[in-house]
């Protein structure tokens, strides 16, 4: 069968969206008059379904506990302290020799590792769901360890930051901490004025930074003359100029200067040259210079380790720096190899004169005579507010406020970086009790408004519409969350002040603005309206919510359920076309999976329940690769959907976003099992997998036996004694087998059926449910091409193993079932549990974490027209819109019988040949092998 699970599925969904009328705004924050206060016990509205709670709900044995069992290892085994390195750098605390993780959250990172702090809030949530899935007492600890980190760093962002001594290559030095953005700031006028100059100091880089500075003096980056250890070509360099970047005048050294290692560097400077001096032997010169200090006029700043430009603020150690308003000879800058320049024939620099001796405190102590101490000081000062909390400068959110257009390697998302740590926080707050973490969400929540708060309405419409520099991801639903435990106003007032006004507003009034957005962008803003609607009962939140899932489910949704092609929506329809390396990305998957698990919540309707399965049983289980590994977690970014693609669990350099979603998704996977409608005694099983829910107010425990998806049956055991109502999901994918038997006896199952099956009753400990769900596989054509389809077993998409990129032809309606099952095209493959053949290819589970090549899309190829094995000597012709003969008789099934079967072959073939595409002989060439075919199950 050409199963058209979009049509089917619209249609059904259809009905629920007839519920919600089409509301109309006039402005996007126009009130109701007389409306309830935001937040206000009227203003809430409570959604009729509760979700239960990780704990209640435990993994029995089976494919999700193999799969989740590899994530556990994972969480065990890696060291948390790697995580909380940038927070401890940022806020100039020890490290701990932690090693910094690859990827995005190193230090040296994508965007200028614009997104680190994001993945420590990903470990803390998932370290929260595995403690509540398992009780392990090594989650809490970590999470005790991280909670209790993460205070020490706001502590120390809103002291002044102290000098840190350590040992020099003579006496003692001071210590720059790599990450923490501070540098000693010198009174400007040591260098005013200056025609002549020797700057010399000992310098041990803590990296390989590219124009990271020993010093910059100056203005702007108009007006400046630096020293940096490393420049684009790695080597030392001095450059002045009075005009730009484009007007230096040089001087290149010749060698690198190694990291981690001291070196004595000197730069000399008068009027028609200059030289620079590394471990006293000059490594480059220039004797046409012809600007000296002077030439740049008075001077606004003179930095230590900072620059005028957004470059690395320059980490590791220092040791005796001097500047001199004279030239020294070669045989002074040799002295200073072997004692401090105070103890050498020509003394202390004139300027200033920094031995570096302090262990503590805030100022360099200058020993010229010229009381010129430099302030140890951040470059971004201060956190505007003491909830700050970040692994990076508030400058990240700072830039954002006047930023115009995008730019990650600037700005890259940080209010999306909040949201993941401030998840993090409640989560860790909620395992473990320790109410620090409940004031660092809190805290944050306050600075996000205190700065939020003071903005103009059109400047946060600016900002929320910025690609990537303003995601946000779900902020809101943290920021809700926070709500429930504080209950300061303020802090649902922050959450609307995150409304991308324009959007919701689409959204609401049914508008498809979605071609060209940044997909997981956009889709987390939907799922904290449909909290923002519970917490204001402000109609348009859930509209948007409800409109927008339909947006996207079927009509940009591929085989496996996820959607997006290089992280952006696309026109509606489109999915042969997008077929590539960067479809489906996986964050898209787990965001789309809690706004359906909300959604539900409110309509209970059964096509968010086919999606969730969709989506879980195959593009999130399939996105965990399915091996251990102690540094990564193994999880996919996009998944490629193209002929012959393999699936990359290591994406991007480890702790991408995708990669954070990832350990999360491995942690809950039993979240939308089961649902309760406790006012009306209803518990609700939407999912077919082996676990145990513990229904507290009914003291009822529920175990679910079974070896789905390898098997399509279940069983249901009572424990307790209660009267309720059960509703058992009737899988679109089951057919009319699907079967019911209560204690061991039949029970009948409507025909009419909306979804579920319903059964009330006094249930007592050792009844039983057993529920049978009988798999036919299915062919989806893609809306934009009808020959290119992928393949549903039941609820599972099948894959071709081939390392060909070019489409596989398969065919499967010559032994169709009058259900429209093709599984006869099917023989199993002996000793591997949902692998099958279809003439030479083999077909495997998608959710299998493999790196074998794949096809999860097929060309379907049917030249003859063929019932059940019964040639009618006819082509399979096309018509001039797609769809061939038997995918237009086949998109009909299921057929009651033979006798339908064949009358409607008789009407279609009919029909066709009026048109033109068969003659009157083919016509009845067909009609008469219809009759003949036996459909014998």
């Amino acid at each position: 069968m050409a199963h058209d699970f979009n049509r089917r599925d619209a249609l059904r969904i259809g009905a629920a969206s007839a519920a919600l009328p089409l509301l109309t705004f006039t402005t996007a924050s126009a009130a109701t008059e007389g409306s309830a206060p935001v937040g206000s016990a009227a203003a809430r509205a409570v959604p009729p379904l509760r979700t239960f709670p990780l704990s209640d709900v435990t993994l029995g044995r089976g494919l999700f506990t193999e799969k989740r069992a590899r994530m556990l290892n994972f969480a065990r085994g890696y060291d948390e302290d790697r995580l909380l390195l940038a927070f401890r750098a940022n806020a100039d605390l020890p490290t701990h020799d932690a090693v910094a993780p690859d990827g995005w959250e190193n230090l040296d990172g994508q965007g200028n590792g614009n997104l680190r702090g994001h993945f420590a809030g990903h470990f803390m949530t998932m370290l929260s769901q595995a403690h509540a899935s398992t009780g392990e007492a090594v989650f809490e600890h970590k999470l005790r360890n991280m909670v209790a980190a993460l205070y020490e760093c706001r502590q120390a962002l809103n002291r002044e930051p102290s000098i840190r001594g350590g040992e020099g290559p003579l006496t003692r030095a001071v210590e720059v901490r790599r990450g923490s953005y501070l540098y000693f700031d010198v009174p400007p006028e040591a260098v005013d004025g200056l025609r002549a100059m020797t700057f010399a100091a000992w310098i041990r880089p803590a990296a390989a930074d590219e124009w990271g500075r020993i010093f910059d003096f100056g203005n702007d980056t108009e007006t400046n003359m630096f020293l940096t250890p490393r420049d684009s070509e790695g080597m030392p360099r001095f450059s002045i100029t009075r005009s730009g970047g484009g007007n230096e005048e040089r001087i290149v050294g010749s060698e690198p200067l190694p990291v981690g290692q001291w070196s004595h560097v000197a730069v000399t400077l008068a009027e028609g040259g200059g030289a620079l001096y590394v471990n006293g032997r000059r490594t480059g010169d220039n004797p046409r210079l012809s600007l000296t200090p002077a030439e740049l006029g008075t001077l606004a700043h003179c930095w230590i380790g900072r620059s005028h430009y957004d470059d690395p603020v320059q980490s590791g150690g220092y040791a005796d720096i001097n500047l001199w308003s004279s030239v020294l000879s070669p045989d002074q800058l040799g002295e200073l190899q072997r004692t401090e320049a105070a103890a050498t024939t020509v003394g202390p620099g004139d300027r200033f004169s920094y031995p570096c001796r302090e262990r503590s405190g805030t100022v360099l102590h200058d020993r010229s005579g010229g009381h010129r101490h430099a302030t140890y000081t951040r470059t971004w000062g201060k956190p505007s507010h003491p909830g700050f909390l970040a692994a990076y400068p508030e400058t990240q959110f700072i830039r954002l406020e006047s930023l115009t257009s995008s730019s990650y390697p600037v700005v890259w998302a940080p209010y999306y970086t909040a949201h993941k740590i401030l998840q993090g926080l409640l989560d860790a707050y909620e395992t473990t009790g320790d109410g620090r973490a409940l004031d660092l969400a809190s805290g944050m929540c306050d600075w996000m408004y205190s700065r939020l708060s003071e903005l103009a309405d059109a400047d946060l419409q600016r900002m929320w519409s910025l690609f990537s520099s303003g995601e946000y991801g779900g902020i809101v639903e943290a920021i809700l969350r926070t709500h429930d435990h504080t209950r300061e106003p303020r802090h649902l007032r922050l959450a609307e002040c995150f409304n991308l006004d324009s959007f919701i507003d689409a959204c609401a009034q049914n508008r498809d603005v979605l071609d060209g957005k940044h997909a997981n962008q956009h889709i987390p803003i939907l799922t904290g309206l449909v909290l923002l609607y519970e917490r204001t009962g402000e109609q348009r939140y859930k509209q948007a919510a409800h409109n927008f899932w339909r947006m996207v489910v079927p009509p940009r949704m591929f085989g496996i359920g996820g959607t997006g092609e290089g992280e952006f929506f696309h026109r509606r329809g489109r999915v042969a076309e997008l077929l590539g390396p960067e479809t489906a990305e996986t964050c898209c998957a787990h965001n789309m999976l809690k706004l359906t698990r909300s959604l539900f919540r409110w309509e209970t309707d059964p096509g968010y329940a086919e999606y969730h399965e969709r989506v879980l049983f195959n593009q999130i289980l399939g996105s965990k690769r399915d091996e251990d590994d102690a540094e990564k977690p193994l999880t996919t970014y996009f998944v490629g959907l193209h002929p012959g693609a393999v699936r990359d669990f290591t994406p991007k350099g480890g702790t991408t976003c995708c990669e954070g979603t990832g350990m999360e998704n491995a942690t809950k996977y039993q979240d939308s099992v089961y649902f309760a409608r406790e006012d009306r005694n209803e518990l609700y099983v939407n999912l077919y997998l082996p676990s145990t829910v513990h229904w507290r107010s009914k003291a009822v425990t529920i175990e679910q036996e079974t070896t789905f998806p390898y098997q399509g049956r279940s069983r249901l055991r009572m424990s307790g004694a209660a009267r309720f109502t059960l509703h058992l999901r009737v899988p679109d994918w089951s057919g009319a087998g699907f079967a019911v038997r209560i204690n061991g006896r039949p029970r009948p199952i409507p025909s009419d059926s909306p979804g579920y099956v319903t059964f009330t009753r006094e249930w007592e400990t050792g009844d039983t449910v057993d529920v049978e769900l009988p798999f036919l596989l299915s062919a989806e054509h893609s809306p934009d091409d009808p020959t290119v389809q992928t393949l549903m077993y039941g609820p599972l998409n099948l894959v071709a193993r081939s390392a060909s990129t070019e489409f596989l032809t398969l065919g499967f309606y010559a032994t169709a079932r009058l259900s429209g099952d093709l599984s006869r095209a099917l023989s199993a493959v002996p000793g591997r549990p949902l692998h099958f053949r279809v003439g030479d290819v083999e077909l495997a589970p998608f959710f299998e974490g493999t790196t074998e090549a794949y096809h999860a899309y097929f060309r379907r190829h049917e030249p003859r027209i063929v019932f059940d094995s019964v040639e009618a000597g006819v082509p399979n012709r096309r018509r001039p819109d797609g769809p061939t003969f038997l995918d237009e008789l086949w998109a009909e099934a299921p057929f009651t019988d033979r006798g339908e079967f064949t009358n409607h072959v008789t009407r279609l073939a009919r029909r066709w040949s009026r048109e033109g595409i068969f003659t009157r002989a083919e016509q009845g060439r067909i009609v008469s092998a219809a009759g003949r075919a036996r459909f014998e199950n």
